[in-house]
């Protein structure tokens, strides 16, 4: 079923998608303080993604997965700043069973953003949402004790996958815990759902390809890099300065 929910057909097969987002989609009240502070002329921004198989998924090479493509992408919006962008990948875990090494893990790789990408597994098994935001609620809180920013960011959509598994209580729960931390949550959920909506990807297509699921991978890090730079409200203008 995972497997599903990259396999996409571009609308056109002979024109790539254009992958627009409503800017609402890609705007937060909450902010990035510390992804402001490193993104300075000769600053360093280091981000960790903390990601399920969807993360890599339909491609084999990892730089054109959307974290490999979300670290090109910012480098190029952010010329005069060091960008890395890791991942780490939590394989058929659950968020209850990640949640005790995110504070560990923010400590000894010192990030100055964590992208937790998470809720497919655990709409999966079908765990219950008061469990699934307790552990979200407490991975949160110790990522950010261990001093970094975070984004949440939510389950895929796939209308093939809508009869097998119900991501409404999963997608509330998220946004309520990233408003009780402050946290930005990017609602892959809600993007993806709009460019199936629009066209610019059929979702529901069972055809394979790595071409259709590399153009995923590259919109959605377009749309994660426009969504961290609009929260740590950074105006890249100003960094595009001769190193």
């Amino acid at each position: 079923m995972l497997a599903g929910l990259l396999v996409v057909a571009p609308a056109r097969a002979d024109d790539p998608p254009a992958c627009e987002v409503p800017a609402y989609l890609l705007t937060s009240e909450s902010t990035l303080p510390r992804v402001a502070a490193a993104v300075k002329p000769g600053g360093k921004l280091n981000i960790l993604v903390i990601g399920s198989r969807s993360s890599v998924i339909g491609v084999a090479d990892s730089s054109i997965a959307y974290p490999g493509r979300l670290q090109a992408i910012l480098r190029e919006k952010l010329p005069t700043v060091e960008v890395n962008v890791s991942l780490e990948l939590q394989v058929k875990k659950t968020a209850e069973e990640v949640a005790p090494s995110l504070g560990k893990l923010v400590a000894d790789k010192k990030p100055d953003l964590v992208i937790w990408q998470t809720g497919t597994v655990d709409a999966m098994r079908s765990v219950d949402a008061d469990d699934f935001r307790g552990a979200i609620d407490d991975g949160v809180a110790a990522m950010r004790s261990a001093g970094t920013d975070v984004i949440l960011m939510n389950l895929q959509y796939s209308p093939r996958t809508e009869t097998m598994i119900s991501p409404s209580a999963y997608i509330d729960n998220m946004r309520v815990v990233a408003q009780q931390h402050d946290v930005p949550l990017f609602d892959r959920f809600a993007i993806m759902r709009n460019w199936n909506e629009t066209g610019d990807f059929d979702l529901f297509s069972a055809s394979p390809g790595v071409e259709l699921a590399k153009r995923v991978h590259d919109c959605l890090a377009r749309a994660l890099s426009t969504f961290v730079i609009d929260a740590a409200h950074v105006n890249p203008a100003e960094l595009r300065i001769q190193r």
